[in-house]
């Protein structure tokens, strides 16, 4: 077992790097990191801070020890870190990772440490790498390792180290090896001497990397898969340490995982939102949440099927997973239905499950799907175009433990407004997240300015409990529900790429609700929104008929599956009557158009085509609750393709479900103004 550990340690400190600036005469060490995939290095985003905030495009080099057999030299440049405010003095441990790309990718050989796939490990004894500052100036740096333990998991993205465990400077940004699985678990943090030792960032935070975490994993699984053989590689050390019965084929081996993995990682096309974990949860038989951050990739579901401490579930839970993602991914189409790579991880399951006692067959051969991982299909139509069968996400219904935003916002009597935000969890708990502090409120054209940190810290809590983007609902009063809440950005300023530039109603499904409704019901509004819930397909009404005014009856004598369109403005005029109109006589659901009948209050082509889009979104709408994500999927294709003169650009939508109530004020204390 000795010898299995220290041969780990040499494979760590082989792909352990240090990084240095881009001119050779300067001698100055950064910090440390390590490679994880052919020509990616992982490493704490602080770490870099000091030399890339003003010009993340810098080029640097990075370095491994020669003692070590490690990379001589070579450019690099930082590919993308998590931290949102380079100037910040303290780095939140969630925001602190980085990835970095070798310039010369493709032509340097290195060794890449093995990322455990666990989100949650038992505490236990570590073995931290990286560089330090030298005594030799003819070797200004050396290697070191520390041999620690973790004690507690600080907060979800946090790992602290026992006190007594001394950190050299520059160490910030290597890798954390557990000894007992033989896996990277961490990066180093920090190290503070005689209070709580240190800290890590667990290499589950990386899944906040997105697309770009399942790129670089899916390389990193291949790479692992073709160089597995031999005796100095991870998968031969790991089955030491492992020391699994020969033979038991009930037994889930590491050599099973790197061939799991592999034939995961040639599925291209991502999960959709929430299925890994609710694959996961058929195998457990488990329906509580999992693991955080939420599982983004196909791997993170295979790292969900470890006990408490850290061993693998038997063979079949694994097989029996795979089948799952097997069928999830055939029933949703796409590139890997045509390229083999379903196919061969088939072939793959069905020759190992041969080999685990027969009367656990079942569980692969007669595997279903569970409701909530089959994707719900259809299909929308943007323009005259029909675009490919796409998955809706379906909006929460009373009673369902889904976890929405929702932001409160109401006039005070002097004009500016009071905020605050919930994050309706579907647990009846009312408590506030965040709020206006200012007694006075703020101004309207500083509204979006004050929401942005908390909404943005409110969105991250949320997303990580659902596993896929928080739907966002904001209550205002009726002559206000012309704001163009699905245009907000979370950043003022971001890196290109980042989902902060991204408008709200891009990444999530946002819809209004009425203010003059908090904390109340009425048998109208209820017995409406009964109906609509359960007539399935919807249809749009054009209210008022074109060429007359809105009156009471346009809204009363509306069939179960009627929806209110208006193509004009819902905050003034015949718009703000109509809806006034469809508000008391009890319409949860409406779509209008905040920018509609600019130019005269007639009727002009521009509303004909409006109410045609419309009618298609409603009549391709199988059931209400997918409404808003449908809505969301054809303001994200307008943004990909820039129409803003598209029928759907300035829509908004009323979804108002009196089962989800907003709960009564008051909203806050304020003073009158001095």
């Amino acid at each position: 077992m000795a010898d299995a550990h220290t041969d780990l340690d040499a494979l760590v400190r082989e792909a352990t790097v240090r990084f240095l600036p881009a001119d050779p005469a300067d001698p100055r060490m950064w910090g440390s990191g390590f490679l994880v995939a052919p020509g990616w290095v992982l490493t704490c985003a602080h770490v870099l801070l000091p030399h890339l905030r003003e010009d993340t495009g810098r080029e640097f080099r990075v370095a491994g020890s020669p003692a070590y057999y490690g990379i001589d030299p070579v450019p690099a440049r930082l590919e993308r870190w998590l931290v949102k405010d380079p100037w910040s003095e303290e780095v939140p441990a969630a925001q602190d990772l980085a990835l970095v790309r070798l310039v010369p990718d493709g032509g340097v050989e290195h060794r890449c440490v093995w990322l455990s796939d666990q989100a949650v490990l038992p505490v236990g004894e570590r073995r931290v790498h990286g560089f330090r500052p030298g005594d030799d100036p003819e070797q200004p740096y050396e290697m070191w390792t520390g041999h620690i333990a973790d004690n507690v998991s600080d907060g979800r993205c946090s790992i602290r180290f026992t006190p007594m465990a001394e950190f050299p400077p520059g160490v910030s940004g290597g890798p954390v090896l557990d000894p007992v699985s033989g896996a990277v678990v961490a990066v180093t943090k920090f190290g503070r001497y005689g209070k709580d030792g240190g800290g890590a960032v667990p290499v589950a935070a990386l899944r906040a990397f997105g697309t770009l975490y399942r790129e670089v994993m899916a390389e990193h699984d291949l790479w692992h898969a073709r160089h597995a053989d031999g005796y100095g590689s991870w998968l031969h050390h790991q089955e030491l340490l492992l020391g699994q019965e020969p033979g038991n084929a009930d037994l889930w081996s590491p050599a099973d995982q790197v061939t799991s993995l592999r034939l995961l990682a040639r599925l291209g096309d991502p999960p959709p939102p929430g299925a890994v974990e609710r694959l996961a949860q058929r195998v457990r038989n488990d329906r509580a949440p999992l693991a955080y951050p939420p599982p983004t990739a196909w791997r993170d579901g295979h790292g969900l099927l470890y006990g408490p401490h850290g061993r693998p579930f038997p063979a079949i839970a694994f097989l029996h997973y795979l089948r799952l993602v097997s069928l999830l991914v055939t029933d949703m189409g796409g590139k890997d239905t045509t390229t083999g790579a379903v196919a061969e991880l088939d072939a793959w399951i069905t020759a190992r499950t041969r080999r685990v006692t027969p009367f656990q067959h079942h569980l692969v051969t007669e595997a279903r799907l569970p409701d909530l991982a089959r994707p719900r299909t259809g299909r929308a139509t943007v323009g005259d175009a029909k675009l490919p069968e796409r998955v809706v996400l379906p909006y929460p219904v009373a009673g369902e433990r889904a976890s929405v935003v929702v932001v409160e916002i109401e006039p005070l009597p002097y004009r500016n407004l009071h905020w605050q935000i919930r994050i309706d969890d579907g647990s009846g708990d009312d408590e506030i997240f965040d709020s206006e502090k200012d007694p006075d409120g703020v101004e309207h054209a500083r509204l979006l300015e004050r929401l942005r940190r908390p909404l943005d810290e409110a969105f991250q809590m949320a997303d990580a409990a659902n596993g896929h983007p928080a739907a966002c609902e904001v209550v205002l009063p009726a002559g206000d529900f012309d704001t163009p809440v699905h245009r907000w950005q979370l950043a003022e300023m971001a890196r290109l790429g980042d989902e902060a530039h991204l408008p709200l109603g891009v990444r999530r499904r946002v819809v209004l609700r009425d203010l003059a409704r908090r904390g109340r019901t009425d048998e109208a509004w209820t017995r409406r929104w009964d109906a609509v819930a359960s007539a399935g397909r919807l249809s749009a009404v054009r209210t008022p008929p074109g060429g007359q005014s809105p009156r009471r009856r346009h809204f009363t004598d509306m069939a179960a599956c009627d929806i209110p369109v208006l193509c004009r403005p819902a905050g003034r005029g015949a718009g703000r009557r109509a809806m006034d109109m469809a508000l008391e006589t009890g319409h949860g659901i409406a779509l209008w158009h905040i920018e509609g009948h600019a130019r005269s209050a007639a009727c002009a082509g521009d509303c004909d085509t409006f109410h045609a889009g419309a009618a298609a979104l409603l009549g391709e709408t199988a059931a209400a609750h997918e409404l808003p994500d449908r809505l969301r999927r054809i303001r994200e294709e307008i943004h990909e393709g820039r129409d803003q003169a598209h029928w759907a650009e300035g829509v908004a939508v009323l979804y108002d479900d009196p089962g989800r109530p907003v709960p009564a004020g008051p909203l806050g204390l304020w003073s009158s103004p001095a």
